[in-house]
């Protein structure tokens, strides 16, 4: 049977729920049967990972700094106070089983805040020093910049180099990184691009959104889809 992965979905003020497609089309592409989680799950978290083999933190809006006991800086964009909400538990539950999470730009945020890290909430006015173009003007299927991989990573492992080329689309990004995860990826101007988990399971956070990178046949990106949903598998219910 296929491992079955939780997508968590983004939502409008309005309510509207919406994921983008390329997300689903990524985990069945890789094997995986994909399950959209909505927000509003807190007391249900239990019962949902039972019938997860695996977690993808998707892409969205910014996290609410009062989370890291910051206030709003000036320039922090929209928030989804619910959805931080239902992420924020469902990751916390998941880092405590032995189920492969992946984190993707804003799920990176989410992981390394739910174990008790912090974010610039705006890195072009708090982050010292000159700073790539994050939010690319070139198409999102586009890879825009580098990224430095740790020599012996598991991201190194599934790239098969220690330089990559990502693309790019945020303006919020790790700053303290818990011990609980190893830096394994940096960009140029020092922004953290890539984290993972140091125990046994399978916890992987990229920056950058290998799921429109794959659409076009991006080899990392192919392998970051393909080795979670085989650790998935390998972990399933």
């Amino acid at each position: 049977m296929k491992p079955v992965i939780g997508i968590t979905a983004d939502v409008e003020i309005s309510d509207k729920h919406f994921l983008n497609g390329e997300y689903v089309r990524a985990v069945i592409r890789a094997g995986g049967l994909p399950m959209i989680i909505s927000v509003g799950i807190e007391k249900d978290v239990d019962q949902l990972i039972g019938l997860l083999d695996g977690l993808l933190l998707s892409g969205g809006n910014d996290i609410n700094p009062m989370l890291f006991n910051e206030e709003p800086h000036s320039y922090l964009g929209e928030v989804s106070p619910s959805r931080d909400s239902s992420e924020l538990e469902l990751a916390r539950q998941m880092l405590k089983t032995s189920k492969p999470i992946l984190g993707i730009c804003r799920g990176l945020q989410i992981l390394n805040v739910a174990a008790g890290g912090t974010l610039y909430q705006d890195f072009h006015n708090q982050k010292e020093g000159p700073i790539l173009q994050h939010i690319q003007k070139a198409p999102n299927t586009h890879s825009s910049h580098y990224v430095q991989v740790e020599k012996g990573s598991l991201l190194e492992s599934m790239a098969g180099s220690e330089r990559i080329v990502v693309n790019s689309y945020h303006h919020q990004s790790l700053k303290d990184v818990p011990p609980v995860f190893n830096v394994t990826g940096v960009a140029s101007d020092g922004i953290v691009e890539a984290i993972e988990g140091t125990g046994e399971q399978f916890v992987l956070g990229v920056q950058w959104h290998p799921e429109l990178l794959s659409t076009n046949g991006d080899a990392v990106s192919l392998q970051i889809f393909e080795r979670f949903i085989s650790e998935c598998a390998e972990k399933g219910n």
